[in-house]
């Protein structure tokens, strides 16, 4: 899917970077759809999101300082506010107006679970909410934050996909031994899906210390939620009461690379299972994905007979009917979605 070639892509939250990248007087550059934009704090603290170039030259925002919750343009000092309003030229003779017309785009911006979100238009959806993240009893992780070369749809897709656990995942949690996928529920929402799974798996030396499972088999009760459209929560209850909820989002920098955000919600805490194990747990596990992910077509259809769709296949089949409706609704066509 070509993410840059759909306008109403635009229109949906991603989050962008962690909440501790933004420093005080630090401005952050990042890509997302295409769209170079640049990040800061306000006066007030709040993140802040505009286009990455001055209006006057062009020069790239991101390369200047933030003076007083203000941006300022490193090639002439003229100086921006959160709004993408100019609020000083220091060129103008004193008391001269500022043209309204000097001004930046500014996007709609937002810090939620220790990120920062961006949607570059109005959005059709709320961020995403996580009703486990408001509990007392439960702990964040952040996991990781990197750029992996595959689109978002295709990571969307592995996410639900269960028949490749005993085989991309034989040296963390599948059996090969059992290769057949475990029978699913798949639940269209307004705002995606939900799949429902009771999957078997191998629990390695590691993640019995994660788990308090010592056990070398175990059952995972999976409930997927996918967020139009590339994001997605995998909770994962287990037998002793333990829930592992992750959060994965990739958010679309260009056709061919994504922005992989990713923390875990779990209750339990510290003393129980560090954070340092559980990372490396789920880290392993999802840099086996990245390995197929990335060896995969970024723009391929699922060209696929209704004979050869596997069980397993339903989801992602839902996702690109979904999607396609969506960009059907707002006038748009990708013919290689499904």
């Amino acid at each position: 899917m070509l993410v840059t070639q759909q306008p109403v892509l635009r229109r949906f939250w991603y989050p962008v970077m962690p909440s501790s990248h933004l420093r005080e007087t630090q401005p952050q550059p990042f890509q997302l759809l295409g769209q170079k934009i640049v990040l800061w704090l306000d006066a007030e603290g709040q993140p802040v999101a505009t286009i990455d170039r001055c209006c006057h030259r062009t020069a790239q925002l991101s390369k200047g300082t933030v003076i007083d919750g203000c941006i300022r343009c490193p090639y002439h000092g003229w100086t921006y506010d959160g709004d993408g309003i100019c609020v000083e030229v220091p060129q103008f003779t004193e008391g001269q107006t500022i043209p309204a017309g000097y001004r930046v785009q500014a996007f709609r911006c937002a810090e939620r679970y220790g990120y920062v979100w961006v949607a570059l238009e109005e959005p059709l959806l709320p961020i995403p909410e996580i009703p486990e993240a408001d509990q007392p009893n439960v702990r964040q992780i952040h996991q990781f934050y990197e750029r992996w070369h595959c689109s978002g749809l295709r990571l969307m897709e592995n996410s639900f996909d269960n028949a490749h656990f005993s085989f991309v995942h034989v040296q963390s949690f599948g059996n090969q031994a059992q290769p057949k996928p475990a029978d699913l529920a798949v639940i269209p929402t307004d705002y995606g899906l939900v799949m429902k799974a009771e999957v078997p798996v191998i629990n390695p030396p590691l993640q019995q210390k994660n788990l308090g499972i010592a056990e070398k088999t175990t059952v995972r009760i999976n409930e997927q939620t996918w967020y139009m459209p590339f994001t997605r929560t995998l909770k994962i209850s287990y037998p002793n009461g333990l829930m592992h909820l992750i959060f994965t989002a990739a958010t679309p920098i260009d056709d061919r690379t994504s922005q992989i955000v990713q923390f875990c919600l779990r209750n339990d805490q510290e003393a129980d299972a560090p954070a340092a194990d559980i990372i490396a747990f789920d880290r392993q596990v999802t840099m086996e994905d990245k390995a197929v992910l990335e060896s995969t077509d970024y723009d391929t259809p699922l060209d696929l007979t209704a004979e050869q769709h596997m069980p397993s296949d339903k989801p992602g089949i839902i996702m690109r009917q979904k999607l396609a409706a969506l960009l059907k609704q707002h006038g748009e066509v990708e013919q290689r979605l499904v």
